[in-house]
């Protein structure tokens, strides 16, 4: 048996809208599965650049080392894409750094009681991983898609 999400009346498996409001019912799986439904470009891209810069394009999502394509692979419009991707990952990184680094000091500074707040608050960092394995597999697979939260930014052209 599932619940519907918006209005808590319990609804049998299967069942795609809910009989008392009429929202949809997500299928188990279906928010995670939802991750990585974000914009994808990948038609407009040549499948021989594709396949001659997917080592470039992964390097791209490993923090500082997005410059190696940003510098070796600037001719490539796939490359280049996951360029942007894995430098707005890269600043994203940086600027949580710095406030984790400022917030966590400024709670230690009021109590080291209040240290299991930082741990919690250091656990956001998790989600740069994640991101990062998101644009990897998609660099692998070939594939132009944005990275959910901050993929639809652009830096580089």
């Amino acid at each position: 048996m599932a619940f519907c999400g918006k209005c808590g009346q319990q609804v049998n498996d299967g069942i795609k809208f809910c009989p008392a409001c009429g929202a949809p019912i997500a299928a188990a799986g279906d928010t995670f599965s939802n991750l990585n439904s974000t914009t994808e470009s990948t038609a407009q891209f040549d499948p021989r650049d594709i396949e001659q810069h997917k080592g470039m394009s992964i390097l791209a999502y490993f923090g500082p080392l997005v410059l190696i394509p940003i510098l070796a692979a600037k001719d490539s419009p796939f490359a280049r894409y996951h360029s942007n991707q894995g430098l707005l990952l890269c600043i994203a990184c940086i600027i949580y750094g710095i406030a984790y680094s400022i917030l966590s000091g400024v709670i230690l500074a009021i109590s080291w009681r209040l240290y299991f707040v930082v741990s919690i608050i250091g656990l956001i960092g998790f989600v740069f991983a994640v991101l990062a394995v998101i644009g990897i597999i998609n660099a692998v697979n070939g594939r132009a898609k944005e990275l959910p939260l901050i993929g639809k930014y652009r830096l580089l052209k």
